[in-house]
């Protein structure tokens, strides 16, 4: 009971005499500690805030430009060609700090010299701005650089060269910009063009045509006019109605996983390893509160946007009946934690200090020896969060509005993430093809309770040691959980370590508090909900098919000496496998591209399955190099204007919802949009952090990730070009689908990579 008594701070007693007080003290140092922890919070965001609203000026800087202007006044050289003096008459006259013209005098120069500070900054900003805009260096062949090119290069960093930090360029970066209707439709139609035959193709550009004349320019003007006002006219529209309006359920629908690493492995004490990645991930948030982490830049030049960046932690999807909300706080000191059927409240911090790997392995070695059975209906309760939207929110409403258990409810939705503890056990088997793709399955869904879906991600721990995470969509894409992951396993492996027997290092304080078990309130009502939710969760889990493998033969360093991105080549791969292997026509294809160059950017479409991949695909004559590259050379352009701003799915998506804004009616955007993506495609990016040598350390790689597919009928295909010698496929499809399998397309992919070998003539490495 000691410890209870510690977590109060102070305690009373009623006596004759009065009251009689008791202060813990224990508890009032916690209590302090906090308090400070959270000023010193306050007051880093404050002092970051400053810096980064000047930047790419500096304080040193405005007391060079006082100091210069001071100079020049006492050598008797008015830099401020009278300025100076204007701003001394405007100036109050009387007693006060004014009252000597000396004093007066030096406020009027610091006026000044402030004013031209602001007035620089605002100038470089703007310059930085306008020359972020400029794209033409995507469009030059590699090693071919044009003076233009190398000047902007020059300019730019020049104006970047003072350590920025996370958010430094965010207000210098450009606007993403609103595409010409006729580029689009021009564009969409050539997209179309080798999906449909004659007739088909002429009725839609029929469409297409009068949509531009008639019905376009209007809402045109709607979306330039937002395009001035908002940061960004695509990225709020894409947030509310792609992912928070969706009622179906987030599991293999939206959320996707990401893999450990696979071919080594640092310990298999499963409580050990969370506490060193925990205490990684802790760390990278307390650097994105700071704003040390460095921003990721193009060419180590061109910075992306980092906004997504703000919502990794503290952040929970809230269910509601017609649309979901994004719920961020500014801080959590505890994470959420499942195991057995059981949910756990564990903090993070002893009063302000972050507590250290040792302690949180002991915090999870006591989960996980607590022998408690769960209370009625808490082992499937995360089954809520993977089944209808609108169903988990009138349970919620319902159910989980007040008492104990609204309070175990805001215990996880306020967490930090949510780490699910697993009993079974997953790890990548080479010499086991079926191991990746069971590990995938179970990082996708799991059993559909043992994952809250809801957060912004779930740490998943498996009983040998083995990590994954599930990761909710709607308030990030994947390279940005990528860049937290490579940290948080960078760190793990090369700044943490373990001890000989593989546990965390250092010895633990056995006297913090236990872990704290949620208290729920279940009513059968609610069960039954419960067990509904489960049932929709698990029959599409059931009938999620996943082919996951590692491609050995080659990887990027072969593709290279084909003269061609690594990209392009796996994207004329799967297209050559989808038609000529396994199902006899081209689809729809969809892969996503960034669009981070601009403020507040997230993801274009590229339309991979074009004329030229078609034409390389389907010939059978001797020239298949030139239709190869002519290929490659398309979809490479195809997939730089999308990052440019020039694609054409999220310009049309606008237009769309203007029109349903105006009630406008246009078959054009409604066929448009409802077009299935039968072959969905993204490539996982990696190395965005430099934490170690790949060179020296060739056997530190993830796996990568993968989702669902996008269409009943269709493949959703994720892959990692891991290195020079390898590359991960991960293949999905459904069960229910008679002319779909995932595993029968992924060795089709294995053979359409050796058939584009072959065709360069280039010698593999054995299998």
């Amino acid at each position: 009971m000691a410890e209870a008594h510690q977590a109060v701070a102070f305690q009373f007693t009623v006596t004759p005499d009065g009251v009689d007080f008791r202060l813990s003290r224990e508890a009032l140092k916690h209590v302090y500690l906090s308090g400070i922890n959270s000023w010193k919070k306050r007051l880093i965001r404050i002092k970051n805030g400053i810096l980064r609203g000047v930047y790419p000026g500096s304080p040193t800087s405005w007391l060079v430009v006082v100091m210069a202007t001071m100079g020049s006044s006492f050598c008797n050289v008015d830099v401020s060609l009278g300025l100076v003096g204007c701003i001394q008459r405007c100036l109050p006259q009387g007693c006060g700090p004014y009252q000597t013209p000396q004093t007066r005098a030096l406020l009027s120069m610091a006026i000044f010299s402030t004013g031209v500070w602001v007035t620089g900054i605002f100038f470089f900003r703007q310059t930085l701005k306008l020359l972020l805009s400029y794209h033409g260096w995507m469009f030059e062949m590699h090693g071919k650089t044009s003076n233009l090119t190398r000047i902007w290069a020059m300019c730019v960093r020049l104006l970047s060269s003072r350590h920025p930090m996370l958010y430094s360029f965010q207000t210098s970066l450009p606007k993403l910009p609103v595409p010409r209707v006729s580029a689009t439709i021009q564009r969409y139609l050539e997209s179309v063009r080798p999906l449909l035959d004659d007739e088909e193709y002429y009725r839609m550009e029929v469409l297409a045509k009068e949509f531009q004349n008639k019905t376009a320019p209007r809402l045109q003007k709607y979306l330039v006019l937002k395009s001035w006002w908002a940061s960004n006219y695509v990225s709020d529209w894409w947030e509310e109605y792609i992912y928070l309006r969706g009622r179906s359920p987030l599991v293999v629908n939206s959320n996707y996983y990401v893999m450990d690493l696979v071919l080594i492995k640092n310990t298999d004490v499963q409580a050990a390893r969370l506490g060193n990645t925990i205490h990684a991930m802790i760390m990278y948030r307390r650097k994105l509160d700071r704003e040390e982490i460095k921003p990721v830049m193009a060419l180590g030049i061109v910075p992306m946007c980092s906004y997504q960046m703000e919502r990794m932690f503290n952040t929970t999807r809230v269910p509601g009946k017609e649309t979901d909300v994004l719920q961020h706080l500014s801080d959590s000191r505890h994470v959420a934690v499942y195991h057995k059927g059981r949910f756990f409240k564990l903090w993070l911090y002893e009063g302000s200090r972050l507590l250290k790997p040792q302690d949180l392995e002991m915090q999870f070695q006591r989960i996980l020896d607590d022998p408690s059975p769960p209370q009625p209906g808490e082992e499937k309760l995360a089954a809520l969060t993977a089944g209808g939207r609108v169903e988990w929110a009138q349970a919620r409403q319902a159910f989980f509005s007040s008492g104990k258990n609204k309070a175990a409810l805001e215990a996880i939705e306020r967490a930090a993430f949510f780490v699910a503890l697993d009993e079974e056990s997953y790890h990548y088997d080479p010499e086991d093809e079926a191991s990746l793709s069971l590990y995938g399955k179970a990082l996708l869904h799991g059993n559909c309770y043992n994952r809250w879906f809801d957060k912004s991600f779930t740490l998943i721990s498996f009983k040998n040691g083995q990590l994954g995470l599930n990761a909710e969509h709607a308030w990030a894409d994947a390279p940005i959980m990528g860049h937290l992951w490579e940290f948080v396993l960078g760190t793990d492996s090369f700044h943490l370590g373990y001890t000989e027997t593989g546990h965390c290092l250092g010895k633990p304080n056995p006297a913090l508090p236990p872990p704290m078990r949620l208290q729920w309130d279940i009513p059968k009502q609610c069960q039954a909900v419960i067990e509904s939710s489960y049932q929709v969760a698990k029959a599409l889990a059931d009938d999620v098919e996943l082919y996951c493998f590692q491609f050995l033969p080659f990887g990027k360093g072969l593709i290279k000496k084909c003269r061609t991105s690594p990209d392009a080549f796996v994207q004329i791969a799967l297209q050559l496998a989808h038609f000529r292997r396994d199902r006899g026509k081209f689809c729809l294809t969809y892969e996503a591209s960034m669009t981070r160059m601009f403020r507040e950017g997230r993801t274009e479409t590229v339309r991979s399955c074009t004329s030229e991949s078609t034409a390389f695909v389907a010939t059978v004559k001797a020239d298949l190099r030139d239709l190869f590259q002519k290929a490659a050379k398309k979809h490479q352009n195809m997939y730089r204007l999308a990052m440019t701003g020039a694609g054409i799915d999220r310009h049309l998506f606008c237009l769309y919802l203007v029109s349903k804004y105006l009630g406008v009616s246009s078959p054009f955007l409604a066929e448009v949009l409802s077009e299935p993506w039968r072959l969905s495609t993204s490539q996982i990016p990696q190395s965005q952090i430099r934490m170690f040598d790949p060179e020296q350390h060739p056997n530190h790689l993830g796996a990568g990730g993968g989702f669902g597919p996008v269409a009943d009928d269709g493949y959703g295909v994720s892959y990692m070009i891991a290195g020079e010698n390898t590359i991960f496929f991960h293949v999905s499809s459904k069960f229910s689908s008679s002319e779909t399998n995932a595993q029968r397309f992924g060795n089709h992919i294995r053979q359409a990579l050796l058939d584009l070998a072959d065709l360069f003539q280039v010698p593999k490495t054995d299998s």
